[in-house]
């Protein structure tokens, strides 16, 4: 079973849809003790870093999920909670993460070349920096669905796929037992489903 955590920010429905439609039993939930019966959890996150990181500090879910991390549960974040990794945020302020990865979230203002829009918005190629379980059903060259104005940076360790806009930025993260999609895999097709599908397998199948 997949916990989906429910802290208040984030798009659950069209995330548990896609879970459903490749056969993984999941629950949105806020209970911890189900999360942590879970085999696997999943942070969602769509809105402002520093009002996401208070709502998990309020509910007690970010010692809940250092725990978890610290005891080799599978935790995947999903766009701003793909950023709640790292270690801190400098989206409109300095705001402390996380820190389950290695890194900051900085803006795309004055990084990215002045003629492209921001927040970024739409499909792009995924660029493979190394293997990961995440990428194990998907190729070089695979494109996903990006909505963000922030990005990670100094996060070399857990780096494992960038897209261009502009510059190289970073789409996805693994280190060790804790992964992070900057894409949204719940709005990118088929693609999405099958990095889902490799996030949600047992290590037997794998």
């Amino acid at each position: 079973m997949i916990a989906v955590i429910d802290y208040g920010v984030g798009n659950l429905f069209s995330l548990c849809s896609s879970l459903q439609r490749i056969g993984t039993e999941a629950v949105v939930t806020s209970d911890p003790e189900t999360i942590r019966k879970a085999d696997k959890v999943i942070l969602p996150g769509v809105g402002a870093f520093a009002d996401a990181a208070k709502k998990l500090r309020d509910s007690g879910m970010d010692v809940l999920l250092r725990e978890l991390a610290a005891a080799g549960k599978e935790i995947m974040g999903i766009c701003l909670g793909m950023q709640l990794l790292f270690e801190k945020s400098y989206e409109f302020g300095v705001h402390e993460g996380l820190g389950l990865l290695k890194g900051s979230v900085i803006s795309m203002e004055g990084t990215i070349p002045s003629d492209l829009k921001i927040p970024h918005i739409g499909w792009n190629a995924l660029h493979f920096c190394k293997g990961s379980k995440l990428l194990r059903y998907i190729r070089e060259g695979d494109c996903v669905y990006f909505v963000h104005s922030f990005y990670a940076v100094d996060c070399e360790e857990s780096l494992i796929a960038t897209a261009e806009y502009g510059r190289e930025l970073t789409a996805a993260v693994q280190k060790d037992n804790i992964m992070g999609c900057q894409f949204h895999p719940e709005k990118s097709g088929d693609v999405g489903l099958r990095i889902l599908r490799a996030f949600c397998e047992t290590e037997e199948k794998a």
